[in-house]
């Protein structure tokens, strides 16, 4: 019986864990596929703040130009970040989710293309 208490807390900080991270996931997704649609539907990408929104979304062009990123706003990401851009290469119209590392850290970033092949994505 001492083991079931020791254990529980442990099982309900998983749980609650997994599920934090699922409602992370849910809200990026949605942040994404709401700014898509927006900007399909006439809205200019630079008109985003990236820090509107946690974490942070970017917006870039078919160049690789970032349009909108809270630090490297009018960079080119593969010259900054080449894994990232190799990456974020795969987005699609439908959306996806890309898993690359970075410093050492495996990432997770929701990707999708508009209309007008730029690339909106956030993640984790």
């Amino acid at each position: 019986m001492k083991r079931i208490y020791v254990m529980l807390p442990f099982v309900v900080f998983f749980l609650l864990a997994t599920g934090l991270l699922a409602a992370d996931n849910t809200t990026i997704k949605k942040n994404v596929d709401e700014m898509v649609g927006a900007i399909n539907n006439g809205k200019t990408a630079t008109s985003y703040a990236a820090d509107a929104y946690a974490p942070y979304v970017f917006i870039m062009d078919a160049k690789g130009k970032l349009l909108v990123h809270p630090d490297l706003k009018g960079e080119y990401l593969l010259e900054k970040a080449a894994p990232i851009y190799e990456a974020l290469q795969q987005a699609t119209t439908e959306g996806k989710w890309v898993t690359y590392f970075w410093k050492g850290a495996e990432k997770k970033t929701y990707v999708r293309k508009t209309n007008t092949n730029l690339t909106v994505g956030s993640g984790n």
